[in-house]
């Protein structure tokens, strides 16, 4: 299943990380363990941010792609299913219509 993961990054001790350097190992090994299909860094808030499209078989695997984020970063993470036009498209949007005039 297809998932956006939202994380919100505070101030500390991400910029202890930058001032020391060891940001430049840290996100890459982040990245590395989780995988994204897609991987954008922004502002949310005021703040440090990132958007990431991840693939999940099971729910379970969730704690795997937050954990990360939790323990190095003390980052908040949502997530939320998403699909493609194509996986709309299969939902079958017509009959559900019909089903609920």
């Amino acid at each position: 299943m297809r998932m956006l993961m939202n994380v919100r990054i505070p101030h500390e001790p991400f910029n202890t990380y930058v001032r020391d350097g060891s940001i430049a190992e840290l996100i890459p090994r982040v990245m590395a363990s989780i995988k994204p299909e897609a991987a954008y860094f922004t502002e949310q808030a005021g703040g440090r941010g990132a958007v990431l499209i991840v693939n999940l078989e099971e729910p379970s695997q969730i704690p795997a792609l937050a954990e990360p984020w939790f323990l190095l970063f003390n980052a908040d993470c949502e997530f939320r299913v998403v699909m493609h036009a194509e996986d709309l498209q299969k939902a079958g949007l017509a009959g559900i219509g019909q089903q609920w005039k």
